[in-house]
This record gives structure tokens, C-alpha cells and sequence, in this order.
């Protein structure tokens, strides 16, 4: 396969050189266990695809985007016990980020998009900070998982190696994902308190207090179509979001 101008580990300076790049992607995800069937990279994959997909579909509409390696690390402070769970903090996160918004400011890239892939990351109070500090790089922000109404796809609630992200797995590394008749059923725990249970409130959950197996959410009913489909919705409309990014003036974004 040829390399993608739109995928930076694939390219070379002398592609580089031929592009100005409108839009930066930064993926970053997360290396955490996953129940019993998927693999403790899910964050990465499922973010390193859908960003390439994403780029793909903007480069194709003429948009001049391009995608940087993943970050594999995010933040899970709710799961310091549960072993090889690996943690970034957020002022880690934010010291990172900083480096990498300094770099595109001094080379005149005018945005950024983290794509993120982890339910831990939040990144709009970083970028809160960093907008202030470097005002001609835009900065942005998305979680990929709600580009598109899982409603529309997927039937059992959940939020880690559910249904959702057991069938986004099927679909882009099959040979990843164990039987799912290993798979634990992820339940989950709730709160007793009520505010923190309706989520009016928030506290962090300590995952092994919450799930022996990990997971929340049930994935029995996942398939690779139904990972697929999602997908392909997902990549949609993050790439239209990219064309439309690609194309406005930053200081011109209000109507």
C-alpha cells in the first residue's frame, strides 16, 4: 500500500514540503484492560482508525489535514489497582499538549484537533489554558465515540467494552478480539448516591469497586456489521467536521 499524505508516520519530508497543512489530528487514547475479549490497546486502535478514516474522507474532499501517532497513554487515576493500567495525570497530559501546540505555533499550523478515544480524557480545560497562551492555533477537541447516535447502532447501555466498542473491534482487528464467550457481562455499579448516580454530580469511579471484569456494558450482542456501520457514521462526520475546519478563518467562525 502507498504511503498516505495524510498520515505524518508515513510520510517524508519531501511530501511534507509539498503540503500546507490546514488541520493537525492528534490521537490519543488510552492502554487499559478490557474485560476478558479485547486488548488493552482498544483506545488506541479504535482512535488511530477512526482519525485515519476521518483524514481520508477530508483529503479526499480536498481538505489538507493531517494525522499525528497516537498518544497510547490517558489519564486513569480510577485505576491505579488494576495491573499495567497505565496512567498519564492531566497536568502530564497538559505539560505534553503545551509541547506539541508550541511546536505547530512556531511552524505557523493554524489547528488542532485531538481526537480523543478515551472516556478518562478531558481536554477542554487544557485547551482553555493553551488558547490563551497561543491565540493563532485553534484548538479543538472531540470525542470520536459521539459522532454519531449509538442509539442508532447498538441496543445494551454501557461506556467500556460494551457492545459499542466490542463491535468497532470486530470490525477493525477481528483477530484481536477473544470469543466472545470468554467476555465477562460487564456489570456495572451504580452510586448509592443519588446526585452521583443521575450525574448532576461526579466523582470518579474506582473501576475495581465498580466491575470484576472491567467492562461496563454488556458486548454479547456485538457484531463486526454493527461496528462497521457506526463506523462508518462516525468517520463521516468527523470528516466533515475536518473539511469545514479546513476551510474557515478562525477569526470569522460566528454567523
Amino acid at each position: 500500500m502507498a504511503p498516505r499524505p495524510y498520515i505524518l508516520a508515513e510520510t517524508t519530508w519531501k511530501t511534507v514540503q509539498e503540503h500546507y497543512y490546514e488541520v493537525v489530528v492528534l490521537p490519543w487514547g488510552a492502554t487499559e484492560a478490557h474485560n476478558y475479549h479485547l486488548p488493552y490497546a482498544t483506545d488506541n486502535i479504535q482512535a488511530d482508525y477512526v482519525a485515519a478514516e476521518a483524514a481520508r474522507k477530508a483529503w479526499e474532499k480536498g481538505a489538507k489535514v493531517v494525522v499525528l501517532p497516537c498518544i497510547p497513554f490517558g489519564v486513569n487515576t480510577g485505576q491505579l489497582d488494576i495491573t499495567l493500567d497505565m496512567n498519564l495525570n492531566p497536568s502530564t497530559q497538559l505539560a505534553i499538549l503545551g509541547d506539541i501546540v508550541h511546536t505547530l505555533a512556531r511552524q505557523g499550523i493554524p489547528k488542532l484537533v485531538i481526537l480523543n478515544g478515551h472516556g478518562g480524557n478531558d481536554f477542554r480545560q487544557m485547551l482553555r489554558e493553551l488558547q490563551a497562551d497561543f491565540p493563532n492555533v485553534f484548538l479543538s477537541t472531540l470525542n470520536w465515540f459521539k459522532a454519531a447516535d449509538r442509539n442508532q447502532y447498538f441496543d445494551a447501555p454501557g461506556d467500556h467494552a460494551d457492545e459499542l466498542e466490542t463491535s468497532t473491534m470486530l470490525h477493525i482487528t477481528p483477530h484481536l478480539v477473544s470469543p466472545l464467550a470468554e467476555a465477562g457481562d460487564g456489570a456495572a455499579k451504580q452510586f448509592r448516591i443519588a446526585a452521583l448516580r443521575q450525574g448532576w454530580a461526579w466523582a470518579q469511579r474506582e473501576w475495581s469497586q465498580v466491575s470484576a471484569d472491567t467492562g461496563v456494558g454488556n458486548p454479547a450482542a456485538a457484531t463486526a456489521a454493527k461496528g462497521a456501520a457506526f463506523l462508518e457514521a462516525v468517520t463521516t462526520n468527523i470528516a466533515q467536521f475536518l473539511v469545514e475546519l479546513a476551510a474557515a478563518d478562525p477569526q470569522d467562525l460566528y454567523e
